[in-house]
């Protein structure tokens, strides 16, 4: 019988996996197949991440009333029968513009149920170690999304239609992992009703009455609006307008992104506990920043490719730190809750920087809006790391658990 945090971390990457097809997918769609202006690129993508900033707090607080681990399965099986809506148009020549936007919003939906959830069962299957933990699921998430930028990376020859398949069935084989996962280590549903308002506002209070919580929030509005914007809106940009590339070249971009991440990942496992977290997330949130803004100056797409892999590099480190410092600080009762602000702070604001990054991009160039990102996130990094205490803190695992209790 497999454990309840191998259960969770093979449910959680089938959502990376489908998600890596879904972004090379829905970019070459948007982008390369319908051939769409930069502004209208800003905007589709802007319909992927709108429900989360309209429904991720609500959704964090429902979890923590009826269960995550129900959530999670609930909104995985919505998922999971949504490409199927693509799947038909691509098959009867009728796809638009505006059917990819519908897409967009169920699936966005679909998320905004689902991360929260995910992430409330975090700490279920942690057992303690939940810096280690949030590093292995995070090395299982994004090796997994390196599978589904490939396999999304042959749209171009074998159609869309088989790639989407294909993100559906992963998706399913996360329900079933969310199933075995409740049987073995279900989540006791809470027996205290308040409304969802009044919960909300308990999480709410919580988040913005600890001083590292709200910077953590602080800089994930930040990297939202500057490097969210850039990766799902100025890169496939960049690949077309620029470079000329294909479905393939948008896949191998994600893919040595997201192996950047991984590398450091498995490098942080051998370091073993970060102390300094803080201080972790502002170097490399940094460092991120100047090789985003590196990428910006790139004429060739291999060196393009390597600025964007040493991004990643950067990002293995700053995300699981921010990441961890939310879960070790949130209360028991109320971590779907905490989560959801964490997600809502990322996902919330991107739509900002998805159409900010569209205009951007029309006005100026794609790679230009990249430059003028990266610098933005430069001096956010400066100001938090002269105007807060975050480059200071400093923690042992039994004092961030003592901080939220």
């Amino acid at each position: 019988m497999l454990a309840p945090r191998t259960l969770y971390m093979i449910a959680t990457s089938t959502w990376f996996m489908a998600f890596g097809m879904q972004s090379v997918v829905f970019a070459w769609l948007v982008t390369i197949v319908l051939r769409e202006p930069a502004e209208m690129v800003g905007w589709a993508q802007t319909a992927i991440l709108a429900p989360g900033m309209l429904l991720i707090l609500v959704a964090g607080a429902l979890a923590d009333r009826l269960g995550p681990d129900r959530q999670a399965l609930a909104a995985q099986g919505f998922a999971a029968v949504i490409p199927w809506l693509l799947i038909f148009a691509l098959s009867q020549g009728v796809l638009s513009y505006w059917l990819m936007v519908i897409y967009a919003l169920l699936m966005g939906m679909a998320q905004a149920f689902v991360t929260p959830a995910r992430d409330g069962l975090l700490n279920h299957v942690a057992k303690g170690d939940v810096q280690r933990t949030v590093l292995l699921t995070s090395l299982a998430q994004f090796s997994c999304q390196i599978i589904g930028y490939a396999i999304a990376g042959f749209a171009d020859d074998v159609g869309g239609e088989l790639v989407l398949g294909i993100q559906s069935t992963f998706l399913a084989l996360g329900v079933v992992a969310y199933l075995m996962l409740r049987r073995l280590n279900p989540v006791p549903r809470s027996h205290d009703h308040p409304s969802v308002m009044a919960t909300f506002l308990v999480g709410a209070k919580t988040v913005l009455g600890s001083a590292i919580m709200r910077v953590v929030v602080v800089q994930n509005v930040a990297m939202a609006c500057f490097f969210m914007g850039c990766f799902i809106v100025c890169f496939p940009l960049v690949v077309r307008d620029v470079f000329n590339g294909s479905s393939g070249d948008l896949a191998i971009l994600s893919a040595i992104n997201s192996l950047g991440l991984v590398l450091t990942i498995l490098l942080m496992l051998r370091v073993g506990y970060v102390r300094r977290p803080g201080r972790a997330l502002l170097v490399f949130q940094g460092l991120g920043a100047v090789a985003l803004l590196g990428s910006g100056f790139m004429e060739s797409f291999t060196l393009f490719v390597f600025a964007i892999f040493t991004w990643g590099l950067c990002g293995g480190i700053a995300m699981p730190m921010s990441r961890t410092l939310m879960q070790e600080l949130a209360p028991p009762e109320q971590r779907a809750r905490v989560m959801s602000f964490y997600a809502f702070s990322f996902m919330g604001a991107g739509p900002l920087g998805t159409v900010f990054c569209g205009y951007l991009a029309a006005i100026y160039g794609p790679q230009q809006a990249i430059v003028i990102c990266g610098t933005a996130m430069l001096i956010v990094v400066f100001i938090m790391t002269m105007a807060t205490n975050l480059w200071q803190v400093r923690y042992e695992p039994s004092e961030l658990q003592t901080e939220a209790a």
